[in-house]
Order: C-alpha cells, then sequence, then structure tokens
C-alpha cells in the first residue's frame, strides 16, 4: 500500500525518524504499558509499539477486578497471592480514581464439602468431579487470605455468618445457603482509560520514551524488527539492543514472526456479559458474589458502572482465532445467576454487552484449565538471527499485578543495559490518581478550585470519569467555550469532551466507543448515539467522507462481531450523511 507523507501519523514518524533504541517493547497491553512507563522512568530511551488500540486485546477482556486470588492458595501459589494482595493495596492507593475496594461475598452451601478432594487437587491440579467449597475449606482459605494483607494492609478481614444474617444482607440468594463469608478485593472500573493514564505517565519522562498503536511487528532484518503502520500501509525497520515480547497470548506467534519459534502459552478462553437488570443490581448489595461452580469454574457476579457484570468461563483456546462469548456461555451464565438468585430472572435483551478474550497463560499440558498457574515468568531467547540483540519474552501476567510485573520485567531488562535503577514505582500513584481527593471534602475543595466554568455538577462527573486529570479535559472544555454543547443523544457528554478523547492516541471510532469512554460497555450507544459520535470523530481527526464510512462499517461490524451490539454502518440521518 502506498502512502504520502502527510499519511504518517506524527507518533509513527516519531519512530520511523529515528529508528534506533535501547528497548523495543512489542505489545500495548497492561504488561507492556506498564514495563514502558517504568523504563522511562529510568530514562531508558524506549520504544513501545502495539498491533491494536493500547489495551485492546486481553487486557480488554478481564474480570475488572484487582485481586488477592483467594483460590490460588489452592495451587500452592503462595508468592504468587502475597504478590497480589499487596498490589491490590497498593492500586487502591496509587490509582484511586479507578481502583476502588469491592465487598465480594461467597455465598456456602455446605460445610464440609471439598474436604476430601481439596489436598489431591493441590498435589495433582487434575481434579476428576470438583465439587462447591463447603464452609470449613473457605474459611481455612479465608484466614491464610487475610494473613497476606497483615503487612501494609488496608481492607478489612474477612467475615463469616449464618443463614438468617446471609439472608438479611442478601434476600434474594437461594433460601438453602448455610453461611456466607465475605472479603475485600478491588475492582478496577474502567481499565483502558488506567492503561492509557501509564501510557501518558511514561511521554510525560521525555521524548525518550516513544509509542506508536496500530504498529504491527512483522519480522525481523539482521538486528531490526520490521514494522508496518496498519494505517498508513508504512513498512520500517527499528533496531534495540534489547526487544522485549509482552504480546500475551500471542506471544509465541510474534516470536515465530521474529524468527525465532518457542513454545511457551498455552491460553484459556474467559468470556462476560453486561447485564441491564436493575433486580439483579440491587441483589448484589453494592458487591460481588463470588463462587467456584460445581465444576470448577470461576463465578462473578457483581454490579459495575450501573449495570452488572457476569463471568467467567474457562476454556482452551487458539490464539490465533478470535474470542467470541458464544450462546453456549450465555446459557452458563443465566444458569450460575439462577443458581445464587433463583428468583431473578435473566434473558437475553438484556445484555447490553459481551466480550470474550484469551489469558496469556502458560502451557500446561493435561493440567485443568482452571489449575494453570496465573503466575508469570521472564523467558529469555535469541532474537532472530542476530550476535547482539538480547530479546525478553513474558509468560504470563495478570491486571493486578501489572506494576511489580513490570518492575521485575524492566529490571531484568536494565540489567541487559548495564543499567540500575534510579525511580521506584512502588509509591508513585498514576495518572489521574495523582492528588486525587478521597473524602467528601477534599472532592468538595478540588471541584470548587475546577469548577468554576462548568458549576459543580459537570466537574463531579469529569473527576469521576477522569480523576484529576479532569483538570486537562475541563481546560479543554473552556477553550471551546464557544462551540461546547452536551451531546443531543448523550447530555451527559459534550462536543468538546470528545474532541479531547479524540486526541488521546484515539486512531479509529471504534477506540472512542470502546476505550476511550465506556459508552458501549453500559449498553449506551444506541444508532442515534453511533451516528453523533461518528460525526464528532471524523470533524475531530478531519475525516474525508470516505474515510468515515470506512471508520463506521468497521466499528459497526466490530460491535456486533465482538460485543453483539447491532448498529448500522450506514449514516441516513446526521449531516453530512454517507453511504
Amino acid at each position: 500500500m502506498s502512502t504520502s507523507q502527510t499519511d504518517i501519523r506524527s507518533d509513527v514518524e516519531a519512530i520511523r525518524s529515528n529508528p534506533r533504541t535501547q528497548v523495543l517493547i512489542i505489545g500495548g497491553g497492561i504488561n507492556g504499558i506498564g514495563t514502558f512507563r517504568d523504563l522511562a522512568l529510568q530514562g531508558v530511551d524506549v520504544v513501545l509499539v502495539e498491533r491494536g488500540d493500547y489495551a485492546s486485546g486481553a487486557s480488554s477482556a478481564s474480570s475488572h477486578m484487582i485481586h488477592g486470588g483467594v483460590r490460588y492458595l489452592e495451587n500452592g501459589e503462595f508468592r504468587l497471592v502475597k504478590e497480589s494482595v499487596q498490589e491490590r493495596n497498593r492500586l487502591l492507593r496509587l490509582a484511586p480514581h479507578y481502583v476502588k475496594p469491592l465487598p465480594t461475598t461467597i455465598p456456602i452451601f455446605s460445610t464440609f464439602s471439598g474436604i476430601l478432594s481439596a489436598p489431591l487437587r493441590f498435589l495433582t491440579h487434575k481434579s476428576g468431579k470438583p465439587k462447591e467449597r463447603g464452609a470449613l475449606l473457605i474459611k481455612i482459605g479465608l484466614m491464610g487470605y487475610d494473613s497476606f494483607s497483615r503487612d501494609g494492609g488496608n481492607v478489612p478481614r474477612h467475615k463469616f455468618v449464618g443463614r438468617k444474617k446471609s439472608l438479611a444482607k442478601l434476600p434474594k440468594l437461594r433460601p438453602d445457603v448455610k453461611y456466607t463469608a465475605t472479603y475485600y478485593d478491588a475492582a478496577v472500573e474502567n481499565p483502558e482509560r488506567l492503561a492509557l493514564d501509564l501510557v501518558q505517565d511514561a511521554l510525560a519522562t521525555g521524548s525518550h520514551a516513544r509509542t506508536a498503536n496500530y504498529v504491527e511487528a512483522i519480522g525481523s532484518n539482521g538486528d531490526a524488527v520490521v514494522l508496518r503502520d496498519t494505517v498508513s500501509g508504512e513498512t520500517f525497520e527499528v533496531t534495540a539492543q534489547v526487544v522485549v515480547n509482552t504480546t500475551g497470548p500471542w506471544t509465541d506467534l510474534t516470536n515465530a514472526a521474529l524468527g525465532g519459534a518457542t513454545r511457551f502459552m498455552g491460553g484459556t478462553k474467559g468470556s462476560h456479559i453486561v447485564l441491564d437488570n436493575p433486580e439483579l443490581y440491587e441483589a448484589c448489595a453494592g458487591g460481588e458474589v463470588f463462587f467456584e461452580n460445581n465444576d470448577g469454574r470461576i463465578v462473578l457476579i457483581y454490579p459495575l458502572n450501573g449495570r452488572v457484570l457476569v463471568g467467567t468461563t474457562d476454556l482452551e483456546a487458539d490464539p490465533s482465532e478470535p474470542a467470541l462469548c458464544t450462546e453456549e456461555e450465555v446459557d452458563y451464565f443465566f444458569e450460575l445467576v439462577g443458581h445464587v438468585f433463583p428468583t431473578i430472572t435473566v434473558e437475553r435483551p438484556q445484555i447490553v454487552y459481551r466480550y470474550s478474550g484469551i489469558r496469556p497463560l502458560p502451557g500446561h499440558g493435561d493440567t485443568a484449565p482452571g489449575f494453570v498457574s496465573r503466575d508469570y515468568r521472564i523467558e529469555q531467547a535469541a532474537f532472530g538471527s542476530s550476535k547482539t540483540v538480547k530479546q525478553l519474552s513474558l509468560v504470563g501476567g495478570k491486571w493486578t499485578t501489572f506494576r511489580a510485573l513490570a518492575e521485575h520485567l524492566a529490571n531484568d531488562t536494565l540489567a541487559l543495559l548495564g543499567r540500575s535503577r534510579t525511580v521506584s514505582t512502588a509509591d508513585l500513584a498514576i495518572g489521574g490518581g495523582v492528588g486525587f481527593p478521597q473524602t467528601p471534602a477534599a472532592v468538595a475543595t478540588w471541584v470548587k478550585a475546577n469548577g468554576a466554568d462548568l458549576g459543580e455538577e459537570r466537574t463531579r462527573i469529569l473527576l469521576g470519569r477522569y480523576g484529576t486529570n479532569a483538570a486537562k479535559v475541563i481546560a479543554a472544555i473552556v477553550a471551546a467555550e464557544e462551540t461546547d454543547a452536551p451531546l443531543a443523544t448523550l447530555p451527559g457528554y459534550s462536543t468538546a469532551e470528545i474532541g479531547y478523547l479524540m486526541g488521546e492516541h484515539t486512531v479509529h471510532l471504534s477506540d472512542l466507543v470502546l476505550r476511550r469512554s465506556i459508552i458501549a460497555f453500559v449498553g449506551s450507544l444506541d444508532q442515534a448515539v453511533f451516528d453523533e459520535l461518528s460525526e464528532l470523530a471524523a470533524a475531530a481527526q478531519g475525516w474525508s467522507p470516505e474515510r468515515l464510512a470506512d471508520e463506521r462499517a468497521q466499528a459497526a461490524e466490530n460491535l456486533r462481531f465482538f460485543h453483539g451490539i447491532v448498529v448500522e454502518a450506514s449514516n441516513k440521518t446526521a449531516a453530512g450523511a454517507v453511504n
């Protein structure tokens, strides 16, 4: 595909015009982005490329949880549980604008179930017929879990109550519930925006940090990685001392493209649905219902962004194929809801969003999917035919531990460069979490200081949406005072706010509706909203009618195929309509 200089995005041109760097990170999921930020803070000349949008792969398909992983205790992954609990506590402090405490309740229907099978599962990880955990086993697990929070813990310890108190708190629970156990974890309300905050943190360190989305690694040429800009079709090369592969489930496929076949990965598919069901939302009483089903799969039902998230599955998956939430999985989720809340009806029209992704798990042979390690490791391998370039591949990793993982991966990279760490991220607030007010009085003070032009209500909404980065959004809105107006179809947003979001490394219309905002996630993306956002995106980016038509078609197909949202690609209502 030919291209002119004007077709090259500035992010891409900054890399293409200076194609030498110390470190090239391939893969802009949460772990690649975290490592990019960490190395940028050390002053390393580092480039990050991502073949899609930032946090659009496995990182976009999580359960939105920042959790210690109580069930990993049964796998014997004590190091991972300890690190996960510590990182959960840390993220509650460092990213309080998006990471919130989440009371989590386990409904328990027996006292001793699982006691005999648990040791076998612990030793072999190949259970024959999994069973729901009984009270005794869960109590032992939560006591161990609490022990990991003693050092710097900032969430309450677990509580056990009997049937009467359980039904008083959660009256829609199955009436044969014997106990409930409640402990605290955390939820990340908008993970894609948290990832974008990390990107912005890295770029703020200086010109030694460069990044571009929609740039894929397609091969190697001697010491160089061959990259392709998927927007313009431009192919170019970048040479680095260290190449870091953080492409998650696709790690082996990336290594093969670079000329070094590996067999590190063995990911499993996890799907979720988002429901607009007020009765189920209320039944959760502001917390998560979490348990292991009798088929061994983890079940979670919890309120998120005004909707109810239900998941998840754990199925074998092929990373070369797209991950989709199937109708069979939807049926399974409905059965799960009925298992816990038997009087609540859930139906397909209540599904406002569905999604699926492949977990970046290591190869696991005949180990049952639920028992595959969620821990991570770093593999050093040869880079193509090069005798000088070093290559590291990340195997595993999860949202909760991204900061610690990035620290580990950055340290290994620094060692290969012969450098030492100069900055710690352990207590470094992230993006809009810097100075985020966490008490009603502090919020009122922040709103008063920043909301003179927009008013209290609008300023509070923006603070909740962007953390203290809302100040930048407010400045953009104020600067566009002459033309800014609430959206006709979605008055909770304004035209200048959408313009601001389109300037955040936003390349495609899908980026806007799926990751720069939660508009699609919460079911707010109907045809009229889609039409209005399309026109605003085109105006912000200067798209031609032909480009806008392509963007609408691409977004409509993406929304239908992956998320079950149906909108028409043709625009028959907006001004300047395209066909």
